[in-house]
């Protein structure tokens, strides 16, 4: 009896996990299922979750959109300079907050964490005029070009990675450095050889966050991308499926179910280090 009434804590809990996970769960199945519903069920104003028969012609008309290859390819590339620029910058930052004394520092902290709270909405169109100048002097990282993307999203993704680096450097002990100065290391090869690859976790997760981010943002590319197509992201080949005459819901749930395949083969390829620097993270 008595051993019952332990269980029944656990029990409680792993039902309340269970039906959370459902609850996230059931929007992805919807678009998913959505994706292979005929267009019929899509507009009934019965509509029910399942279907008799599936078919393939969202993603048909999907795979339709002029320039889809580049617009996927642009994703891509943003998304994986945001994350290789965001884990350098972060980490770097990380190792000077934490191994470093000096004048500001608590002041910096508390900036990089005011940071976080700012909502993306507030600084849209101060972005925009800001890129626009920066266009005048550096081409390359203006309007209508992918190098605003890449500042942008790096502007954004940085405060979040830097406070989560900073527990997973901060937890490293100061012997395991005195003992590589020791043997001879220079500080610059233990921050490489030593201290990168123990904050490895860390780094897992703050780039499946980084490339969350970028991958999924629409709201800077339509902002900044104006009228350079070729320059545009994937996100924006969904909207043509927007129209005044009515939405394509089949075409528009296939092009987001095709979005998120990039996220899940990330996901899969760095699992093993993503729980564990989720962990780390929240311990720090």
């Amino acid at each position: 009896m008595s051993g019952s009434r332990k269980r029944l804590p656990r029990r409680i809990a792993d039902g309340v996990a269970v039906l959370i996970a459902a609850v996230v769960a059931f929007p992805l199945y919807w678009m998913v299922l959505s994706a292979f519903k005929p267009e019929g069920e899509l507009l009934s104003s019965d509509p029910r979750p399942w279907t008799w028969a599936p078919t393939l012609d969202g993603f048909r008309r999907v795979f339709t959109v002029d320039g889809l290859g580049g617009y996927f390819a642009n994703s891509l590339l943003v998304a994986a300079a945001v994350v290789l620029l965001s884990l350098l910058m972060s980490f770097l930052a990380a190792v000077a907050l934490t191994r470093f004394r000096f004048r500001g520092r608590t002041v910096l902290l508390l900036m990089i964490l005011v940071a976080q709270m700012v909502p993306v909405e507030a600084l849209t169109i101060p972005l925009f005029f800001l890129m626009r100048e920066v266009g005048g002097v550096a081409p390359a990282f203006g309007l209508n070009h992918l190098g605003s993307l890449v500042l942008v999203h790096l502007a954004f993704s940085l405060p979040l990675a830097i406070w989560m680096l900073r527990g997973f450097v901060a937890a490293v002990p100061d012997e395991l450095e005195e003992a590589a100065k020791l043997d001879g290391a220079s500080r610059a090869r233990f921050v490489w050889q030593v201290l990168f690859p123990l904050v490895a976790p860390g780094l897992v997760a703050t780039s499946v966050l980084s490339f969350i981010h970028a991958w999924n943002d629409f709201l800077f590319a339509k902002t900044f991308i104006i009228s350079a197509t070729e320059n545009q992201t994937l996100p924006m080949a969904i909207l043509v499926f927007f129209k005044p005459e009515g939405n394509d819901w089949g075409a528009i749930m296939a092009g987001s179910t095709l979005m998120t395949i990039p996220v899940l083969i990330f996901f899969v390829l760095v699992q093993r280090k993503l729980v564990s620097g989720l962990a780390g993270a929240v311990k720090g």
